[in-house]
């Protein structure tokens, strides 16, 4: 039978028993508040000041399906930081990390020496090694950890429309910079909820964004693109697929790009989007859109006829077609087909100046089409003043004075596509297609159509087997904004859409300069039917013709 002790001796053992665990509570404590104290604080500290970015909203591509693709997301990487308050000796300690993290002894110094310094940032994303290296060597005040960095899975794939996330010098956390990290920097960005009373404040996660962007034809419009750039040893290019009947847009890439997850070793210049913020002259891709406004002005039709001889002369200037041939009788179906300058300049001039101009303000070059993207700019019609000479409107009629996005272009034509219709481009799933205004007539939209289906059927280099195909090229000099005038560079453009029944999609793909200045039919056409079989492959569309 155990044995009993008496009551007074169960109470002294059981009050040493809890003297003794809460002293080992105390200096728990203690070694938390007091002894680790500055470790915490520098952590909260990075917490506030935004270094760690915690609960950033995902963005998500979707194919078509509907089925989410993290493309900008979270991911928790390795940090080296520095507690300099708690480092007893700045120089021997820089001594010790200088060789594992290979900087200069004295640059390390300096941090560890800045008066009641608690936090240092040496490495922010730390190779496994190093990290493993600055760990095993135990030196006071300096501390390894994981921590949830913004993460793009896909490295550079649409990193112009995705944009990237780093600090600023406005804020106290990180930022959305360029494309929709910053457009939707608000939404997607955590927020920091204060706390009541004694409580701690916590963050609040941010919200996720689904984009009208699919995976799938985004990767092949890229690999597309960066093929023709490579062929043809380009300066860059754009590539946009945008569904012409909402405005959704489906792919929108541009060379030369970046790795959002390694921003800081690229050019800024890169980070720019050209589809929405670089203006250029689009050439001949802009006949179709002079002739749907003299059809729709009912001063021409596409069975319209006049004498093509080569050349016209305008205010001591000779404008002359792109083969420099001549060749008679001309409908405007014929001048789409051969794409030819004196036939764009007649249309111009049948239509009228002011007429003219109003209808490419109604395709929406003199505002911006209001995609949901920063730093978008609008078509610049500047030239085109009443005042202006004649050989200004001439040389406008086909793409040459005026300029536009690239997005802009395609948005217009998308407006041939769909009936005649301006419809606003977007890339946030959640919007819902927002019709702007009518541009021209069912009718018309439908004759200009069937002119570029045309085209694309005679040149033959854009058609695909079995399937209606509505396109135009565009080769447009690069004007030298030094010396006046044009250099002897080019950039060229192809923009279609099909199958011209019910259009399911509208190209655009754009080359800057490529060597040798070949014609876009060259370039950009092939490119446009890789593309375009694609499509038609991916959406499983049944052909709409049976002969051809």
């Amino acid at each position: 039978m155990a044995a009993r002790f008496p009551l007074t001796y169960r109470v002294v053992i059981l009050a040493a028993g809890f003297v003794i665990v809460y002293g080992a509570l105390l200096f728990r404590l203690y070694n938390l508040q007091i002894e680790n104290g500055v470790v915490y604080a520098a952590k909260a500290d990075v917490q506030a000041t935004g270094a760690l970015e915690v609960h950033r909203g995902t963005i998500y591509f979707s194919d078509k399906n509907g089925n989410p693709l993290p493309v900008a997301t979270e991911k928790l990487m390795t940090q080296i930081y520095a507690v300099p308050t708690k480092i007893e000796d700045p120089l021997e300690t820089a001594n010790r990390l200088a060789e594992i993290l290979d900087e200069p002894v004295a640059s390390i110094e300096r941090l560890f020496r800045k008066p009641g310094d608690t936090y240092e940032l040496l490495r922010r994303r730390a190779d496994a090694e190093t990290a493993k290296l600055v760990a095993e060597a135990g030196i006071k005040g300096i501390y390894v950890d994981d921590v949830p960095e913004r993460f793009y899975p896909f490295g550079p794939l649409a990193s112009q429309l995705l944009g990237y996330v780093g600090p600023s010098d406005k804020h106290i956390s990180e930022v959305g910079h360029y494309g929709l990290e910053k457009f939707y920097d608000k939404t997607l960005a955590s927020r920091i909820m204060p706390g009541k009373g004694n409580e701690f404040a916590s963050t609040e996660a941010g919200e996720n964004l689904t984009l009208t962007i699919d995976p799938t034809i985004q990767i092949e419009a890229e690999r597309v693109l960066k093929s023709v750039i490579d062929e043809h040893k380009a300066k860059g290019g754009t590539v946009i697929v945008e569904d012409p009947m909402t405005g959704r847009v489906l792919a929108m890439g541009s060379f030369p790009n970046f790795d959002p997850n390694t921003y800081s070793v690229s050019e800024i210049r890169n980070f720019v989007n050209p589809a929405v913020q670089d203006l250029y002259e689009p050439g001949s891709v802009f006949k179709v859109l002079t002739m749907a406004a003299g059809i729709d002005a009912g001063k021409i039709t596409p069975e319209t006829t006049y004498n093509d001889t080569g050349s016209l002369a305008l205010n001591g200037r000779t404008i002359r077609n792109w083969d420099l041939r001549a060749y008679g009788l001309m409908t405007m179906t014929n001048v789409i087909e051969k794409s030819l300058n004196t036939g764009a300049a007649f249309a111009e001039t049948m239509t009228g100046n002011a007429t003219f101009r109003q209808y490419l303000e109604r395709f929406g070059f003199n505002e911006k089409t209001g995609i949901d993207l920063p730093g978008e700019v609008r078509g610049d019609l500047r030239q085109l003043t009443p005042k202006a000479p004649q050989i200004a409107w001439a040389t406008a009629s086909f793409g040459q004075g005026v300029a536009v996005t690239p997005l802009g272009l395609l948005n217009a034509v998308s407006t041939i596509a769909n009936g005649g219709k301006l419809m606003r481009p977007y890339v946030n799933a959640r919007l819902e297609p927002q019709e702007l205004h009518d541009v021209i007539r069912p009718e018309t939209a439908a004759a200009v159509t069937r002119m570029m289906v045309s085209a694309v059927d005679k040149a033959e280099i854009a058609k695909v087997a079995g399937y209606t195909l509505a396109g135009k090229t565009g080769t447009a000099y690069i004007p030298d904004f030094k010396n006046g005038g044009y250099t002897d560079k080019v950039i060229n453009t192809y923009v279609g859409f099909g199958p011209t029944g019910a259009p399911r999609f509208a190209i655009l793909v754009k080359l800057v300069e490529p060597e040798g200045a070949p014609v876009a039919g060259l370039t950009v056409v092939p490119a446009f039917r890789a593309l375009s079989e694609f499509m038609l492959n991916y959406y499983n569309i049944p052909p709409d013709r049976i002969n051809n």
